[in-house]
């Protein structure tokens, strides 16, 4: 059973995404940092491989998604709080990236995304652990 999450995402520039990320509040590992490519800490389980396109291209043969005309993916993370779900988005709108939707708010769950800089979807949500089932 997998037990960690390394998500991998082509970039056009990586020190422009670099430079977002860092903004909003992630660090790099730079054990796994070139030119090519870095290593981005979402958690202790979370890791997001930003490859420039040319590199990212190279573990596929099928064509990378214009993410400026479609979406691949959308990228959940959840955390702590409403607030938390707020600031990391006013985060990247300060970084340059731009929201998706507004706010959405289901009284236990509360969700807010962004478009980062190439154009991946980012939802960020809060769910009261009192409302989760686990079954």
């Amino acid at each position: 059973m997998a037990t960690k999450i390394f998500l991998n995402l082509p970039v056009k520039d990586l020190s422009t995404s670099v430079e977002f990320f860092t903004k909003i509040g992630y660090s790099f590992n730079q054990q796994f940092t070139d030119e090519k490519a870095t290593c981005m800490i979402i958690s202790d389980d979370i890791y997001v491989m930003l490859l420039v396109e040319p590199f990212f291209n190279s573990f596929t043969k099928k064509e990378t998604a214009d993410t400026s005309k479609v979406s691949e993916a959308i990228i959940c993370l959840s955390v702590e709080s409403r607030e938390e779900v707020d600031e990391l988005v006013r985060k990247a709108v300060g970084a340059g990236g731009t929201t998706i939707e507004e706010a959405d708010d289901q009284g236990f769950m509360y969700s807010h995304g962004y478009q980062d800089l190439d154009g991946h979807l980012w939802n960020i949500l809060y769910m009261d652990p009192a409302a989760v089932n686990p079954t």
